[in-house]
């Protein structure tokens, strides 16, 4: 079974528990009554959303993003250096939640889920200090997090993956880690283990001219093809970054070929956008 199938498995008619209310955040009855959650669906720079985490889960979302930090031993959220604030940290909106909601749904994210939630960590500078923080962090949350042990991982209701500046060689040395690593397309063919290395994100516009409008040049269209075949046939899933994401047909056109294509993770900063095109497929 694929991982794309393996995330299907949910009874769609499942009535979700709204994630905010798990938290004991206080919601309207009628606000995201059911969650269904979207295998592609990935929340770009989910922090600066005024709900980090919690408004891509109550859209159904089964990736987010987060920027760190290492300021005075703190890993802390944020896009760029002058926009780090005390207190945003990746335990306070991203560990210590997602603590909370897989304890009261029982080991899972969603509610009668058994897929993982990845959390993307993209880490923006001293990467060989910052991954030691970050790897220190997670080793607090182990009971829920995916483990990667030489050629064996064992899945856990959260799944790290780190990206940015990240620290190849430490993170191939070590026995045990609670993450991933983050590919990009140049280590397609490295002989990299899905064990090691999941995911492989790139930068859409170093690599296709098409923005959505009109259809896909055949040429683009066969290669973003022949690179998703490849990434599934070594293991590996596949997302690009700085896809068009303005509301309208051209974007509509750049999903619903990313998906056609069997691209794994949909980035976006527009959840309900995100939200309502999967719901309506």
């Amino acid at each position: 079974m694929s991982d794309r199938s393996r995330f299907r498995r949910i009874v769609r008619a499942v009535v979700a528990v709204p994630l905010a209310a798990a938290l004991g955040v206080a919601v309207t009855a009628a606000a995201h009554a059911v969650t269904v959650p979207h295998d592609p669906a990935h929340a770009h720079n989910d922090y600066e959303h005024e709900r980090p985490l919690l408004d891509a889960l109550d859209n159904g979302f089964t990736s987010v993003e987060a920027d760190v930090w290492l300021v005075d031993g703190e890993l802390l959220v944020a896009h760029d250096a002058w926009e780090v604030q005390p207190g945003r940290t990746l335990q306070s909106l991203y560990l210590d939640p997602l603590r909370e909601i897989v304890h009261a749904n029982d080991g899972s994210v969603y509610p009668g889920w058994d897929g993982s939630l990845q959390l993307l960590i993209d880490i923006k500078n001293t990467g060989e200090a910052t991954y030691a923080e970050v790897d220190a962090v997670l080793r607090r949350y182990q009971e829920m997090m995916t483990r990667f042990l030489g050629d064996r991982v064992q899945p856990g209701a959260v799944t790290a993956v780190i990206s940015g500046d990240r620290p190849r060689a430490t993170m191939l040395s070590q026995r045990l880690r609670f993450a991933g690593y983050d590919g990009r397309l140049g280590d397609l063919t490295s002989g990299l283990r899905p064990s090691f290395m999941p995911l492989i994100s790139d930068n859409w516009g170093n690599h296709f001219t098409w923005r959505g409008v009109g259809p896909i040049p055949e040429a683009e269209r066969a290669k973003l093809r022949q690179i998703v075949a490849t990434a599934h046939a070594a293991g590996y899933r596949v997302r690009f970054w700085a896809t068009p994401d303005v509301p309208g047909p051209a974007r509509d056109a750049i999903w619903t070929e990313l998906l056609a294509a069997g691209v794994d993770h949909l980035n976006t900063d527009d959840l309900a956008g995100l939200n309502a095109f999967l719901s309506a497929r």
